[in-house]
């Protein structure tokens, strides 16, 4: 009789490591998600425009408010280090160079999504929640709406709203902050 094989997960150690020793590089585009390492599809046009688009108008709204980090990392814990495409970060005086931010760090995460919606609603998404990140949106480009994460539990989020043309969005963190759904998708 044949047994199962079990997947063998790796810790965020083991993931730097693997990028210290050469076995990835910084062009491989991967994340560690719960363990396992997922390839990221390659950036198309309309994901970095809305990367893009985003990061203009907030950088400079919240400038000094908070750091506005783009497709860099956060450790959710010893299993996940995803990048998410922004993230809106509580204020340190080194610009998390000493560490990545955690999740007591983020006010806000942002997934603009043109191919992978699908992944990031049920994947990404209930991580955020489930590492207790008080709200995380994904921009999906493709479907013309904005899914909105809040109330984080053990299980995800505890409260999803869906966004659409017309309407607007203001985060939890910057309740002065008015962003047209228009606008984030351009």
């Amino acid at each position: 009789m044949a047994t199962q094989a079990a997947l063998r997960k790796f810790t965020v150690d083991e993931y730097h490591r693997l990028a210290e020793t050469g076995i990835l590089s910084e062009d491989d585009r991967v994340e560690l998600i719960e363990g396992v390492l997922i390839q990221m599809p390659p950036i198309r046009s309309a994901h970095a425009g809305g990367v893009d688009r985003l990061t203009m108008w907030l950088a400079p709204a919240l400038r000094g408010r908070c750091i506005v980090r783009v497709q860099s990392p956060i450790r959710l814990g010893p299993y996940s280090e995803p990048q998410p495409d922004l993230a809106l970060l509580r204020p340190r005086e080194d610009f998390y160079a000493a560490s990545h931010p955690g999740p007591a760090d983020v006010l806000l995460v942002i997934e603009v999504a043109e191919s992978s919606a699908d992944y990031d609603r049920t994947h990404k998404l209930p991580l955020y929640g489930r590492a207790g990140i008080p709200e995380a949106w994904v921009v999906d480009l493709a479907r013309e709406e904005v899914v909105v994460g809040r109330d984080p539990s053990p299980e995800g989020y505890r409260t999803l709203q869906v966004a659409r043309r017309g309407e607007i969005l203001t985060p939890l963190a910057f309740p002065d902050l008015i962003l047209s759904v228009d606008e984030i998708l351009g």
